[in-house]
């Protein structure tokens, strides 16, 4: 044995097996790189490069630089950069041909040692013999693949030359192995000619194997396969098998090696009947084999043409034609079958096994089945769906329900995962307590048991009998990888003739040691056992497919509930890196993530759209129970009492609440219905896990429908106004309250069904609703309703259409003959404006402040234009307040008198509308916030005219921002404060002071209009002059507090020149002309109640108050009614 042990099989075929794969990385990333132009190195398609590239390939192997030195010179200018450009590339290559050095001398020592293979006896040692002998394969057949191989090596050798005056060592055997490998099949074949023995001796222990793993759908059904009820009274026994790691070796594994082996010693076909119907049974499940990743092998074309290079082989090639008939007629539909009953029994299996966890024991081997089955025939799908295109049953690559598979997949490796520590349990007391009991009873009845195979089976039992359940419930790490080597040594060391332990002749033994790695995999290698059986990595280089299949999924609506598997699967793309090959990790790591992602994106758009769609549905149900559809219905409902006879425009009959939930028949399904059902299964999906790893990267499917519910939900909100600024329509801000408020109640029992945080959704979207415009720039309730506002409802104030009324605190539309407007009162009264504040908010409502102060300081800048035209006779008039008829004089003389006080107008129904504004918003979070209101109001108070003017303005900035009265307005002090003024600082004071007598002697001029009637209705004015007190009092406080003069000196100063020319209308003859004289004298009284700097008592002195309250006489009078 000790000269057996200097071979080292099984060392050398793990570590071969592992750098095969490794070098099949490279060349594969070599193959990608130079057929992608984007990666393509850029010597191979630069035009200055172009002639020494044909140099190269036309010379090659033997490249004489000094010769072709006028073709090759733009590579000696460039050899430093061509040498570290190609070196990988180089080294690639040579690692494949010290590869094929290793791998042919352990073939050699195989054969020459006569081992003996078989898959049921010494797996390990049959499947590492495979595997290397298709991964060999496999690289060649790729390697002759990659067509800029020639280029790169001779690129290569002829810069290393340029450098060191010699060729690389390794180059002429490298350039002869790829001259050799121009046709690798027939290559292959010669070399293998010394090992068809041993190979086709493994592959002949396939021969029960694979045509029992090979059945068709209904032999599975009928057999009852994977299923744990069918046979309930035998639930707790363990599932096993005399060939445990058989069970779930990959079928697709296996037919690669029976196709790829039988190509390489296909001598056996003609000279083995067994051979020769293993062959044919594997050339008729598919059409393609997979040669590495998406790299395929056309198996049957590949086939014929080597045997059509060799004689005596025309029978093989009409086996080769039949088998690709076959295949093609019957395969397709046969793996459609196996797909649809895989669905079912492996959902069945893990529906009770989720609900049985504690079967994962006894029935771990049922899971490894049906992941390996069901990865065996996802790819083979991928594969065929992917490179066969022209097929007359298109139908048989096409599966809208690959979902559900996919999903229950990911179910059974979840399960494993979740309670890994329940299925280490049982396997820890299994191999301690009866595993450990029976391999020392088989090690005892061996007939033939030398010294050094005693040794190695003794510590496999001392091993077993020292675990301890303990070892559990401290989560101590096992690791049994030393077991399991020791077992494949000892499987190479009993495989060869003349041994006197001959595993062959014990297969009890070597039944039972395969059983026992298999249960050991199960305590310290489970992912390793994943990775073998459940792994999805073909998805990951087909990326289009993969799409294209999730699409097909999305429109079936049976499926969306398992449309999460999908991203599930990008966390097995991590299993595709190789050491080798670390160049590949950022593509595979960036390829996962955007498609992940693109998945979830995906997933998450669809279900933002029905939640938006079922909140609609909702907000035209809460609809029903607004004030004004229950007012038409009573209305109807008393004129039919009372027999009335409908109006000609008589109101459709309505729908009442609650109707749609009254069901006649259980078939009759509504909209609400459709989107309940859809909506749950999107939130099962996006549900199903609560994160995702994928590259080291943390997703959390649940921020994508988050993400995806702000951007719809802010554009649903903005659409319930129905602002149209064509038009100037828009959708009362009471509604919209009531339709937010439908949405966000539906929102919160979402909330129910999937792990969202509705409460950040929706302030951070009604957040948005408060600026002027969205995260995604578009228009939002604040703007909506600011424009609106502004262009509708206040520019109709100056013509006289809509007026202020203070006795409803609204603005009230007027009725005009053959004019048809909207009721200002219907967007305007506390109720509205309430609802305005509740829908934008505090910075809502002070961007729409923002835009009324910029209003107010254009109409003050045109008001300065106009002081500055009669500085000179207001100077006068100033200087003349106490000589009435000098005054009166001077002020006839004034121009424009008119157009400040329509200015002044204008700035006072904005300043108007902006406190019914702060007030309403004052209600709203006084409701909402009550405590911190009390604090602000008490800060209020405590600030006066004698707090330091930046201390002051800053309190007032605060309550006025919670919609406080202030005495001074903050916003308007800003606004005016920003102008740009040419001016200096007294000379813009003088013009405040002018601006105020300029307003103050043109009051008379208002009782001339017969506009300025007083209604006792609105209790204001019919041209909205009473707003004039709120516009003199709010625009005086600003300027003067700007100025930083005493603000109440000023309006007794306006107050005393505003008297005296109202006085002088009383002196007026002419009754007719100043019929509204009365109305005028009420805007003093209006003044002075509005202003928190004057008081009665001030305006006694200058305008007695018998003419105030004559005044209030005389506009409060009856109306005498008389009819005809």
């Amino acid at each position: 044995m000790s000269r057996i042990l200097q071979h080292k099989f099984a060392e050398k075929l793990s570590i071969l097996n592992d750098r095969g794969k490794g070098v099949l990385v490279r060349i594969y990333n070599i193959k990608k790189t130079c057929s992608d132009p984007k990666t393509k190195l850029p010597y191979l398609t630069e035009k200055n490069m172009e002639s020494a590239i044909k140099c190269i390939t036309r010379k090659f192997p033997t490249i004489d630089i000094r010769a072709n030195s006028s073709q090759l010179s733009i590579i000696q200018k460039e050899k430093s950069e061509v040498l570290k450009n190609v070196t990988n590339f180089y080294q690639s290559f040579v690692d494949v041909m010290e590869l094929r050095d290793n791998i042919y001398e352990l073939l050699n020592t195989m054969d020459a040692c006569q081992m003996y293979l078989d898959i049921n006896v010494n797996y390990d040692l049959t499947k590492g013999y495979l595997d290397l002998v298709t991964t060999y394969t496999s690289l060649v057949i790729l390697l002759a693949r990659v067509e800029d191989r020639k280029v790169l090596l001779g690129l290569y050798n002829c810069a290393y030359e340029m450098s060191n005056g010699t060729s690389d060592s390794s180059y002429s055997r490298l350039a002869q192995m790829f001259l050799e490998y121009d046709h690798p099949l027939k290559k292959l074949t010669e070399e293998f000619e010394p090992h068809w023995k041993l190979l086709t001796d493994a592959l002949l222990s396939l021969q029960t194997l694979f045509p029992r793993r090979n059945l068709s759908a209904d032999h599975w059904r009928s057999a009852q396969l994977l299923s744990l009820i069918s046979t309930a009274n035998t639930m707790l026994i363990p599932a096993a098998s005399n060939t445990m790691p058989c069970e779930y070796l990959s079928l697709e594994v296996m037919e690669k090696w029976i196709i790829i082996g039988f190509l390489l010693c296909h001598s056996s076909l003609n000279s083995e009947q067994a051979c020769q119907a293993l062959w044919k049974e594997a050339m008729q499940c598919s059409l393609c084999i997979e040669l590495f990743r998406d790299e395929v092998l056309i198996h049957h074309k590949m086939t014929e043409e080597l045997f059509s290079s060799m004689k005596g082989y025309s029978k093989r090639i009409s086996d080769v034609k039949e088998c690709r008939e076959h295949a093609t007629s019957n395969s397709g539909s046969v793996h459609r079958e196996k797909r649809n009953f895989l669905r079912s029994a492996v959902r069945e299996l893990s529906t009770i096994l989720s609900e049985e966890p504690g079967l994962l024991g006894p029935k771990a081997l049922f899971v490894f089945m049906a992941l390996s089955f069901s990865r065996d025939e996802i790819s083979w799908l991928v594969r065929h769906a992917e490179n066969i295109t022209k097929t007359k049953t298109p139908e048989d690559y096409v599966d809208s329900n690959i979902a559900e598979l996919l999903f229950v997949m990911e179910e059974l490796r979840r399960l494993l995962h979740t309670y890994k520590k329940v299925i280490q349990r049982y396997f820890l007391l299994y191999l301690s307590r009866f595993d450990a009991v029976i391999l020392n009873e088989t090690i005892q009845n061996l007939s033939v048991c030398p010294e050094e195979e005693s040794v190695i089976m003794s510590s496999f039992v001392n091993s077993l009998t020292s675990l301890n359940i303990k070892q559990v419930d401290t989560e101590e790490q096992f690791n049994f990888h030393g077991l399991r080597l020791d077992w494949f040594r000892l499987q190479a060391y009993t495989s060869i003739a003349k041994t006197p332990l001959i595993l062959r002749e014990n297969l009890n033994l070597a039944s039972l040691m395969n059983t026992i790695v298999f249960h050991t995999r199960m305590l310290d290698d489970l992912d390793g056992l994943l990775q073998e059986t459940g792994v999805l990595t073909p998805f990951c280089f087909s990326p289009s497919l993969f799409e294209k299949m999730f699409s097909q999924s999305a429109e079936d609506p049976t499926q969306l509930q398992y449309l999460i598997a999908f991203p599930m699967v990008c966390s097995h793309f991590s299993s595709c890196i190789h050491d080798m090959c670390p160049e590949e990790y950022p593509v595979l790591e960036s390829r996962s993530i955007k498609l992940c992602a693109s998945f979830l994106d995906e997933i998450a758009k669809h279900a933002s759209v029905c939640i938006i769609e079922a909140l609609f549905e909702q907000r035209n149900l809460s609809e029903k129970l607004l004030a004004q559809v229950h007012c038409s219905d009573h209305q109807q409902a008393v004129n039919k009492k009372r027999k009335k006879p409908a109006g000609k425009k008589a109101e459709p009959n309505r729908e009442k609440p609650g109707v749609e939930s009254q069901r006649k028949d259980r078939l009759i399904v509504t909209n609400m219905d459709k989107h309940h059902l859809t909506l749950t299964e999107y939130c099962k999906t996006i549900n199903h896990v609560r994160q995702l790893i994928v590259f080291d990267h943390i997703i959390l499917p649940v921020e994508y429908l988050t993400n995806h519910l702000e951007v719809r939900l802010t554009k649903a909100i903005v659409r319930l106004t129905g602002y149209n600024q064509a038009t100037q329509e828009i959708v009362k801000p009471s509604e919209v309250l009531s339709s937010v408020k439908a949405f966000i109640t539906f929102l919160h029992s979402v909330g129910h069904y999937v792990n969202i945080d509705v409460t950040r959704i929706c302030k951070d979207v009604l957040l948005q609703q408060s600026q002027a415009v969205d995260a995604n720039g578009e228009i939002t309730l604040t703007t909506a309703y600011t424009n609106w506002y502004l262009e509708s409802l206040l520019r109709q104030t100056s013509t006289g259409l809509i007026i202020h009324s203070p006795a409803i605190k609204s603005f009230v539309t007027m009725p005009i003959e053959n004019i048809q407007m909207f009721s200002a009162e219907e967007y305007s009264d506390v109720s509205e404006m309430q609802a305005l504040a509740e829908l934008i908010g505090p910075y809502g409502m002070k961007h729409l402040s923002e835009h009324l102060m910029w209003h107010i300081t254009s109409q003050v800048n045109e008001l300065k234009k106009l002081v500055v035209e009669n500085m000179d006779i207001l100077v006068q008039v100033r200087a003349n307040l106490q000589k009435p008829d000098v005054m009166a004089n001077l002020a006839k003389r004034l121009t424009s008198s008119d157009n400040v006080l329509k200015r002044m107008m204008i700035i006072g129904v904005i300043l108007t509308f902006r406190s019914m504004a702060q007030e309403a918003l004052h209600d709203v979070l006084s409701g909402h916030i009550p405590f911190l209101m009390g604090s602000m109001k008490i800060l209020s108070d405590i600030a006066s005219l004698a707090t330091n003017r930046k201390d002051m303005l800053a309190i007032y900035e605060l309550t006025s921002a919670a919609g406080a009265p202030c005495q001074v307005d903050p916003a308007l002090v800003t606004a005016l404060s920003n102008q740009k003024n040419e001016n200096p600082s007294e000379e813009e004071y003088r013009l405040t002071c002018l601006l105020m007598v300029y307003v103050a002697v043109s009051l008379p001029s208002l009782a001339y209009d017969p506009m300025s009637i007083y209604n006792q209705e609105h209790q204001g004015h019919r041209n909205n002059i009473h707003c004039l007190a709120k516009a003199i009092n709010e625009i005086a406080a600003a300027l003067f507090n700007i100025h930083q003069h005493d603000i109440q000196a000023h309006l007794k100063e306006f107050l005393l020149c505003a008297s005296m020319s109202l006085l002088q209308i009383g002196q007026e003859t002419d009754k007719t002309l100043v019929k509204n004289r009365e109305s005028v004298y009420l805007i003093l009284h209006m003044l002075i109640e509005e202003s928190p700097f004057l008081e009665m008592d001030m305006l006694e002195p200058c305008f007695p108050y018998v003419l105030l309250r004559n005044a209030f006489r005389e506009v409060y009078r009856p109306v005498v009614m008389t009819t005809g």
